[in-house]
Formats: C-alpha cells, sequence, structure tokens
C-alpha cells in the first residue's frame, strides 16, 4: 500500500527523533538519561517517547497522520497572524520570516560549537529511512500511527538497542545501535 506524503511526513519525523531518545545529552538531541548515570533505562526511553508522541500529535486524536500535518499549519498561520484578525499582512508575514531565520541562525550557531572537530552531518536516504521506519510501525497497515504502535516500535529500538539485555542502555551500546542503523558507516550525525 502506497503511504501519503503528509502522512509519512509527520509520522517518520516522530520515528526518525525517536532515533535521538537513546542519545543521551550531549550527543545529539535526545535528552532521555533523566538522571544522567549515562545510561538510558526503559522508563526513562518510555517517558522520553511519550513526549516526543505528545509533541507531534499536534491536533491531538492520538495518531500521528495527515491531520497533524493540517494542525501545524493553522498554528504556523496563528503565530503569523499577529493581530488574530483571521488574515495575514504583508508586514506579519516578513516579520514571520524574520523571526524564523533569526531563530534558525541561533540554532545553527549553537549546532556549529557542538560539532567542532566534525566533517558534518550526512543528510543522504532519509527518505527511504522514513518510508521503512513508517511501513515496520505502521503494524495495522491504515497510513497512521497511533500511540501503541509508536510505542512499540520505540521498544523494539531499544530492546534492539539492548544488546546485553540489563534493561539500560549504555553509551556503548547506543554508538554501536546507531552504526548499525547507518549500516556500519562512519561516526555520523549522533556520535560522540
Amino acid at each position: 500500500m502506497k503511504y501519503a506524503k503528509t502522512t509519512v511526513a509527520v509520522a517518520a519525523a516522530a520515528l526518525l527523533g525517536s532515533a535521538a531518545l537513546l542519545a543521551a545529552p550531549g550527543e545529539g538531541r535526545g535528552k532521555a538519561d533523566t538522571n544522567g548515570d549515562g545510561a538510558i533505562s526503559k522508563t526513562e526511553m518510555l517517558a522520553a517517547a511519550d513526549a516526543r508522541f505528545a509533541k507531534m500529535d499536534a491536533n491531538g486524536d492520538g495518531v500521528l497522520n495527515k491531520g497533524d500535518k493540517e494542525a501545524r499549519a493553522k498554528q504556523h498561520f496563528a503565530k503569523m497572524d499577529a493581530d488574530g484578525n483571521g488574515s495575514v499582512t504583508e508586514a506579519e508575514f516578513l516579520a514571520a520570516k524574520q523571526a524564523r531565520m533569526e531563530k534558525r541562525q541561533a540554532c545553527h550557531a549553537e549546532m556549529k560549537g557542538k560539532r567542532k572537530g566534525r566533517k558534518g552531518m550526512r543528510r543522504g536516504g532519509k527518505r527511504g529511512k522514513m518510508m521503512a521506519m513508517m511501513k515496520k510501525a505502521d503494524t495495522n497497515g491504515d497510513n497512521a500511527i497511533s500511540r501503541a504502535e509508536f510505542t512499540a516500535a520505540a521498544e523494539a529500538r531499544f530492546a534492539k538497542a539492548d544488546t546485553n539485555g540489563d534493561g539500560s542502555v549504555t553509551k556503548e551500546e547506543r554508538r554501536a545501535a546507531r552504526k548499525a542503523m547507518r549500516g556500519g558507516k562512519g561516526k555520523g550525525r549522533y556520535a560522540g
């Protein structure tokens, strides 16, 4: 069954983000190691996965699908409509664009400091990975990912990374899992 582009964009972004859940603070975007012990327990991972799902479920209907993209578009419009009159003037549009550019520049400056000494980030193959993750997580084939499907996918990723089966994923296990996801290629984006 062919997946709609919007559904793939929403759900796959969430699933790719769940991969970052296995990154500790200072190792990419993940902040699942809440107690700072260097390992991520299943409880910490599930809490982080739940928070990511809630953030991605923009319309609050309990599934990641096309409706979330539409809800985010409405939220984006509301942010641009500074005076709340239901229309966006050229001035409001340009102010919103300027604010996005400034935010992006600040983010790039922050990331540049974190990537010091690295050769950059790889971007190839994301679309294919998104499709594969979507198909795998969408266990009932309805072109949407429910909270249960999202949690099951996160748990499967955790179990795969927890190579010694002790219920937590160490920094070394996270590195090995990321390397395996990339097919054994280089250090990549989240290597620490």
